[in-house]
């Protein structure tokens, strides 16, 4: 009988816990859908002759609009990035944050956060599935694609020891080819930001992995150009 309380006390204890809060909200909301529901509803409708653009990624695109925020209001640009978030959780929240959001255009960076196992461990050919399959959401829905490659990192600071950096190479390969073979642009971020390590360039970022001011400025020129392609040809 002691024990039966025993454990009846630890599990109340148990869920009491903000360890345990935060992990039976993750569940409950591991897309996190919440995070732009307000500002999807708030969005305004297309206007005629508009021309929306809206980025889709992890933390690297999210903190683009906070480092480098004149790029995204000048542009009009709408910013859909979610720190930690693997391909899994974007292709999920897809239709309501890309899809539903009627845009022209959309740019799409993902792949770091599946090879440093944030979601536990992923073979690139379904880190590919993920990204392809968004590909072709947006075009079934009349929503011009640009894909992009990861950025190059030789260490995660919260999962050290993956040596992640041949892996982003193997899966920008595979990125570039899917392109190539769909007439999708493809902006190369990796080969302009990567140093001899397979690493970022030290003076383009905060962390190894996430870009400083200086990193997505490089980012800037590169996807501008493309995005200008697209929207011209549209």
């Amino acid at each position: 009988m002691r024990s039966i309380f025993r454990y009846a006390w630890l599990g109340l204890l148990l869920l009491q816990s903000p360890a345990y809060s935060q992990n039976v909200q993750n569940l409950s909301d591991w897309v996190n859908y919440t995070r732009y529901a307000e500002a999807d509803k708030s969005l305004p409708p297309v206007a005629p002759g508009e021309k929306r653009v809206v980025f889709m990624g992890n933390s690297i695109t999210e903190f683009w609009a906070v480092r480098d925020s004149s790029f995204f209001a000048d542009n009009g640009y709408i910013d859909r990035g979610i720190s930690g978030q693997v391909s899994a959780q974007m292709l999920l929240r897809f239709r309501q944050d890309v899809i539903d959001l009627k845009p022209t255009l959309v740019v799409i960076l993902a792949g770091t956060n599946d090879i440093a196992e944030n979601a536990g461990p992923i073979s690139l050919e379904h880190v590919m599935d993920n990204i392809i399959s968004m590909a072709e959401l947006a075009e079934q829905n009349n929503i011009k694609v640009i894909l992009c490659s990861v950025t190059p990192a030789f260490d995660f600071p919260w999962h050290k020891g993956l040596h992640p950096a041949k892996t982003i190479v193997k899966l920008n390969s595979m990125i570039k080819s899917y392109c190539e073979e769909n007439n999708i642009p493809y902006v190369d971020y990796y080969s302009k930001m990567v140093d001899k390590r397979g690493g970022m360039i030290k003076n383009y970022t905060i962390d190894g992995v996430h870009p400083n001011h200086e990193g997505y400025t490089v980012m800037d020129s590169l996807v501008q150009k493309e995005i200008k392609t697209v929207l011209n040809s549209k």
